[in-house]
């Protein structure tokens, strides 16, 4: 499986990325070998993601969230179908 994910950074700021494995991908962000645009803002935490049978349809799907608009990011983790969201809830 991969993934499209959306990660909450300490200063609120918001990073996307995909991943084959998102648990570890969570903890290497956490662990400052992420990005660098996470090193300087941990700790993240999983706001969003959205699971892809294909490599390139995650990268593709990373390429359209991150030419959204901030106001459209928060509309996705905000949104019903957010999986993270569902977890939190206790679904799933």
């Amino acid at each position: 499986m991969n993934y499209t994910y959306i990660m909450k950074c300490r200063d609120g700021s918001l990073y996307t990325g995909w991943t084959n494995d998102l648990e570890r991908r969570v903890r290497e962000h956490n662990a400052g070998k992420g990005a660098k645009y996470t090193k300087s803002r941990r700790p993240v935490v999983l706001a969003y993601f959205e699971e892809f049978a294909t490599r390139e349809e995650a990268m593709s799907r990373e390429y359209a969230i991150k030419r959204l608009k901030r106001k459209d990011k928060l509309r996705l983790l905000e949104s019903e179908d957010n999986p993270v969201k569902k977890r939190k809830a206790g679904g799933d």
